[in-house]
């Protein structure tokens, strides 16, 4: 079996990703808990680069390794220490999950082994053109779209202003 360095790759990002998920539901550390989360948030964004989805990838990155996590490492450290121990979670269910992750992970192998991948047309020639999707999503964007885009900054930055004065005058 000759396998490509793409797919080498996707399944050790995808092993990646199932591993650290994993780590996310038998930990009971809630800070190494965040941190498997970032890990599953990297081996996405991997993912999607490995598909051609360079802009995904990249929003992947900044909007949740960077904003979201950072958040909750920032608030799980602030919080860690409760009366000198460390906070834990306590698992609740654990048969019910278990059934209904085990159910979606046979409905998931099942539908992947019955696909036929290679009867698909991208496959045709073995060769796929990677093109950036930035700069047309970019120029889209500028040009078709900037009424929604100067509407959406506007919205956060009314957004901001408020929760800046809801804090102020909770101080």
């Amino acid at each position: 079996m000759n396998l490509s360095l793409e797919v080498v790759a996707f399944y050790g990002f995808a092993g990646l990703i199932v591993l650290s998920a994993l780590v996310i539901l038998m930990t009971r550390n809630v800070l190494y808990a965040a941190f498997s989360l970032l890990l599953t948030f990297l081996g996405i964004a991997a993912v999607y680069v490995l598909a051609g989805a360079d802009f995904l990838a990249i929003t992947q990155i900044l909007v949740y390794v960077g904003g979201i996590m950072v958040l909750m490492i920032f608030g799980v450290m602030l919080t860690n220490k409760v009366a000198g121990k460390p906070v834990r979670t306590q698992h609740h269910n654990q048969f019910w999950g278990l059934v209904v992750g085990g159910t979606l992970f046979y409905l998931l192998a099942r539908s992947v082994l019955a696909s036929n991948l290679a009867a698909t047309p991208w496959m045709k020639n073995q060769e796929i053109v990677q093109t950036s999707t930035v700069q047309p999503l970019g120029i889209q964007l500028m040009s078709d779209f900037i009424f929604p885009f100067e509407l959406t900054g506007i919205l956060l930055l009314v957004a901001l202003i408020g929760a800046a004065y809801v804090a102020q005058r909770q101080l």
